[in-house]
């Protein structure tokens, strides 16, 4: 029986991971495996994914469309000779994926026979201006789907999100579009009702030639952080940063990991519960277009942000 695919495309901060999460907590009895890439050698949103085990697989530190395409073949072939098989592979691909190469991958005919592409979803940020859809990579992401879901819909008025919609739907006019406030988006949209249903292969245009546009920082510490510090740092960084991400212990809460994200310019934090054990205290991923940053300023900004006062992590 095939094994259908499930790719989830979108901007850098769009929502991606809480779109798999949602997916993964309302899996309704399905076997669901979870591929997902991050553009950074910390994969935070592995981190992120709900319940992080044996059926998320991580692939750090590249894209899936060039640098890691081997990694994502050989990654498929290991998830379809598991024993009990997943019914569904979702793979998540990271902010600066063109979903285009990425197809092209999955139309190899080893994979396609055992797994076939059933669905791209391109999640696309109801709170970004519409100007941003523009953006070439926004728009070879959003040509890709057959579904469009909009999260955060539930932070911008009738007004904007009918805006937003009407953008999307002028760049992809086919596209099934869904309205998805905290990452719900019906399953019935993304997988066939029918288990021996085979989707149509898909047609592909010729690879293009990679063009480098963002790179990645990591900072990590084993000290705390002063979340005073941190807002004047991140606000420091924030207006050349694409985007951000991370894990850390907050001064005066030991035991427990705090979620921030910064995307959009918003930046949100979270309490997450008790660290894995074993894990750096801190870890954060910073994305800016090349040329931007570098990592002695990153360095020297984030270290304002340690709390030399408490004892370093063991």
């Amino acid at each position: 029986m095939p094994v259908p695919i499930l790719l989830v495309a979108g901007f850098l901060g769009a929502g991606k991971t809480t779109v798999v999460n949602h997916l993964l907590a309302h899996a309704e009895g399905r076997r669901i495996a979870a591929v997902v890439n991050d553009f950074g050698a910390i994969n935070i949103d592995a981190d992120l994914i709900a319940g992080a085990s044996d059926g998320v697989v991580s692939l750090a530190n590249g894209c899936i469309c060039c640098s890691l395409e081997g990694d994502l073949l050989r990654t498929l072939a290991a998830l379809l000779r598991r024993d009990p098989r997943p019914e569904v592979i979702v793979i998540e691909t990271s902010g600066v994926a063109a979903p285009a190469d990425i197809v092209r991958n999955l139309m190899d005919p080893v994979i396609w026979r055992e797994a076939p592409l059933e669905t791209v979803l391109c999640v696309v940020d109801a709170t970004a201006p519409v100007a941003t859809l523009q953006d070439p990579l926004l728009r070879s992401q959003l040509r890709a789907a057959d579904v469009v879901a909009f999260s955060k819909c539930d932070l911008v008025d009738d007004a904007a999100l009918a805006e937003v919609h009407a953008a999307a739907r002028a760049i992809r006019p086919g596209a099934v579009a869904v309205d998805a406030p905290h990452g719900a988006v019906p399953a019935a949209l993304l997988f066939p009702a029918d288990p021996d249903h085979v989707p149509p292969r898909r047609q592909t245009a010729p690879r293009r030639p990679a063009t480098e546009r963002f790179e990645t920082f990591t900072w990590s510490s084993d000290r705390p952080l002063s979340l005073p510090r941190l807002q004047a740092a991140i606000g420091r960084l924030a207006p050349k940063l694409a985007r951000a991400k991370g894990l850390f212990e907050a001064s005066g809460r030991p035991g427990e990991e705090m979620v921030f994200q910064l995307a959009g310019q918003r930046a949100t934090l979270a309490p997450r519960g008790a660290p894995a054990p074993g894990t750096t205290r801190t870890r954060m991923v910073f994305i800016a277009e090349i040329g931007k940053l570098s990592d002695q300023e990153i360095t020297e900004v984030m270290a304002t942000c340690a709390d030399d006062e408490a004892p370093r992590g063991s």
